[in-house]
C-alpha cells in the first residue's frame, strides 16, 4: 500500500496537483446536481472517444439531469498513466483505459489483455461483464488496491499490426522497432511477434511513426482509420493478436458519495453505452478495413499468406514463460466462462 501511495502521489505532481488540492473537498461531494469529470486519451471522432460523450448524455438522461459528466478528450488531463492515477487519487471521477493500463493500478487486471486469450468477441464480453465471476473478483481487488472501480467495459476491437513493409510471420519483424502500449503484457506481445518493443504513449504515436522512431504499431482498425495512421503506414496485417475491451473506471470515493438513485443512474447508463459502443465497433470493423484499402494501405490477411499460427505460437510461448505461473489460475477461470 505504501508503494501504491508513493506511486500515485508522483502522478498527482505530474498533473500539477499539489498537496493542498488533494485536501480540498472534491466537486462531487454535494448531494445534488453533481458535476463529474471524465478524462481520456482518445480523439472524439473515434468510438472510444465518442462513447465517453454518449455516456455523459446517458447519465444526464437516467439521472433526470441530477448528474452532469464533463468530458475532456485527447489527453487534455494527462497521458494514459496519469489518467489512471488521477482516478485513483480522486482528482477526476472517470477515465477509460485498456485492461493492461488498469493493471498499473492492480497488476492482475493486465491479464485480461493477454494475446490470443478469448475464443471470440462474445467470450470477451462475457468475461468483461462487471457481474461475471472474473470481473467481480478483479474489481474487488482494484477497489482495495487503488480506490478505483470498473463500471463497464465495451469491445474495443481486434488489434492488428501496421508497418511500412509487408509482414507475413514473426521472422519478418526481426530487428524492427514496433510501438508497444507502455504496459508489460503489450510489450510481451510485440516481442513475441518477433519485434523490438518500444514503449510510446498514445499521444506521441503519430509523431514517432512519422519520424521513424518506430517502424510500426498495433491497434484496432477504427483507431488506425480515425487517427489517419494510413498517412504514415503503408501495410496493415490482420494479425488479430489481441481482442480488447476498453475499461471505464470510476473513483471509488466518487461512487461512495452517490445516493442509491444516482448509483442506479450510473449503472443504467453504463449498461446502455457498453452495448451501444460494442455494437458500433463490431458493425464497422469490416467496413473500416475496406476503407483503409481504399486509402492506399496494403491489407494482408491469412488468405494472402499471413501466418497467424506462427504468430500465435510465438506470442503464446513468451506469454506463458513470463505470465503463466502468475496468471495461470486466472486464465483457467477466463477459459471456463461459456
Amino acid at each position: 500500500m505504501t508503494k501504491q501511495m508513493n506511486f500515485t502521489r508522483r502522478g498527482a505532481l505530474a498533473l500539477g496537483i499539489g498537496a493542498g488540492a488533494l485536501a480540498m473537498t472534491p466537486r462531487w461531494a454535494s448531494a445534488q446536481s453533481l458535476t463529474l469529470r471524465y478524462g481520456h486519451n482518445n480523439e472524439p471522432a473515434s468510438v472510444a472517444g465518442a462513447q465517453a460523450d454518449w455516456f455523459a448524455e446517458a447519465v444526464a438522461k437516467h439521472s433526470g439531469g441530477d448528474i452532469a459528466v464533463e468530458v475532456f478528450p485527447s489527453s487534455q488531463l494527462g497521458k494514459l498513466q496519469e489518467l489512471a492515477e488521477a482516478v485513483s487519487l480522486g482528482t477526476i471521477a472517470f477515465s477509460h483505459n485498456t485492461a493492461g493500463g488498469i493493471g498499473s493500478l492492480y497488476e492482475p487486471f493486465g491479464a485480461l489483455d493477454t494475446p490470443y486469450l478469448y475464443r471470440d468477441v462474445d467470450h470477451l464480453m462475457k468475461v468483461m461483464d462487471v457481474n461475471s465471476p472474473v470481473m467481480q473478483e478483479l474489481n474487488q481487488g482494484l477497489i482495495e488496491a487503488a480506490n478505483v472501480r470498473v463500471i463497464y467495459a465495451h469491445y474495443f476491437g481486434r488489434r492488428n499490426l501496421t508497418c511500412n513493409k509487408a509482414v507475413y510471420s514473426p521472422a519478418d519483424l526481426a530487428g524492427e522497432k514496433i510501438r508497444a502500449v507502455p504496459f508489460p503484457i503489450y510489450q510481451t506481445a510485440i516481442e513475441g511477434m518477433g519485434a523490438a518493443p518500444v514503449p510510446v504513449d498514445w499521444s506521441e504515436v503519430p509523431t514517432a511513426l512519422a519520424t521513424g522512431v518506430v517502424a510500426g504499431q498495433e491497434n484496432p482498425v477504427n483507431v488506425i482509420l480515425n487517427v489517419k495512421l494510413y498517412e504514415v503506414q503503408s501495410h496493415l496485417m490482420l494479425t488479430g493478436h489481441m481482442s480488447n475491451a476498453e475499461v471505464v473506471v470510476m473513483s471509488e470515493d466518487a461512487w461512495q458519495t452517490l445516493s442509491d438513485d444516482q448509483k442506479q443512474a450510473i449503472e443504467a447508463a453504463s449498461l446502455e453505452i457498453r452495448e451501444r459502443a460494442t455494437k458500433a465497433i463490431q458493425d464497422n470493423e469490416e467496413k473500416e478495413t475496406e476503407e483503409l484499402r481504399k486509402l492506399g494501405m496494403t491489407v494482408i490477411g491469412p488468405e494472402d499468406g499471413l501466418d497467424i499460427d506462427a504468430f500465435r505460437a510465438s506470442v503464446s510461448k513468451l506469454v506463458d514463460e513470463r505470465f503463466g505461473e502468475k496468471y495461470g489460475s486466472l486464465y483457467e477461470k477466463i477459459r471456463a466462462i461459456a
